[in-house]
């Protein structure tokens, strides 16, 4: 039995010039999808700067309805290569209410359904509580073409209650587009400590759920706005992991990179019939996890 599909992913750095950043987007899903990939992920916010090192209202501006240009130029593109796109956009939903958004275009050009990022960071540099409201949609993966999707946005990579409840919804995939980096004034073993933390938590939701998982995120230096800090330096090192959290793609720190690998969708099945973590989760005694702390 086997069940293959060929992902791409697209790793990139910005620029303040939205139109040129759609341009090198559009262009790597093509250099993807002529690579064979039939599921391409993009990484968040990939419109533009990450603009949240700061709080400036005027940055408002950059949201967008969902329908819109975004969704129309993405569905075109997915129609035209007959592939799978996941997108990252910000969401104008109504005036003063903003969502940080992956958006899925299944390869009719169609909307398969879209995710609202849950869990939204307030830390220097990560300002994104004064931007986006947090998501009212649950955790409901997405049904496309090529399978069911358990898409999820960066922060919500290292909750493992999030991908545990995408798993349980039936979910075969769990994807993460990201916009995570180091702050250059730390020390390099710090720096390190926190990539490996970073992918460490997202190789173990493959293992503890037994699906694979792709996760995409940004490279290049972008300074801070307000010139309070040094900027971020996203750190790059997307990757794709299988079942058992094995490395399948494994993208550079500082490279812009449109990288492709086939996964076995079927290998989830095998995984979870020798490492029968769902039959084994003892529900009964969960019920303290609804709590935020057990005093």
């Amino acid at each position: 039995m086997s069940n293959k599909l060929k992902v791409g992913i697209v790793q990139h750095s910005n620029s303040s010039d939205v139109t040129e950043n759609t341009n090198k987007t559009v262009a790597e899903i093509k250099n993807a999808a002529a690579q064979g990939a039939k599921l391409i992920v993009l990484q968040e916010l990939h419109r533009s700067l990450y603009f949240c090192q700061t709080e400036d209202t005027e940055l408002f501006d950059l949201a967008e309805t969902i329908p819109g240009s975004s969704t129309e130029l993405y569905g075109e593109l997915a129609k035209e290569l007959n592939v799978v796109i996941v997108t990252s956009l910000f969401e104008k939903r109504a005036t003063g209410l903003y969502h940080n958004t992956a958006v899925v275009l299944d390869t009719d050009g169609s909307i398969a359904g879209k995710y609202r990022k849950m869990h939204i960071p307030d830390d220097p540099g990560f300002y994104e509580k004064f931007y986006f409201t947090p998501g009212d949609l649950g955790f409901e993966p997405i049904q496309t073409s090529v399978g069911k999707l358990g898409v999820l946005v960066c922060w919500d990579q290292w909750f493992p209650e999030a991908a545990r409840l995408m798993a349980m919804a039936g979910a075969e995939l769990l994807i993460y587009p990201t916009a995570i980096g180091w702050d250059p004034r730390d020390d390099k073993d710090e720096q390190i400590r926190q990539r490996d933390a970073w992918i460490i938590s997202q190789r173990a939701h493959a293992v503890a759920n037994g699906v694979p998982v792709i996760s995409v995120n940004r490279v290049g230096h972008e300074a801070d706005p307000s010139g309070q800090s040094e900027g971020i330096q996203f750190w790059g090192n997307s990757f794709v992991a299988g079942p058992q959290g094995e490395m399948l793609l494994h993208a550079d720190e500082k490279k812009e990179q449109t990288l492709t690998v086939e996964i076995d969708q079927a290998r989830s099945e095998s995984v979870r019939r020798i490492w029968p973590y769902l039959r084994d989760r003892r529900i009964e005694h969960y019920g303290d996890l609804q709590k935020i702390y057990r005093d």
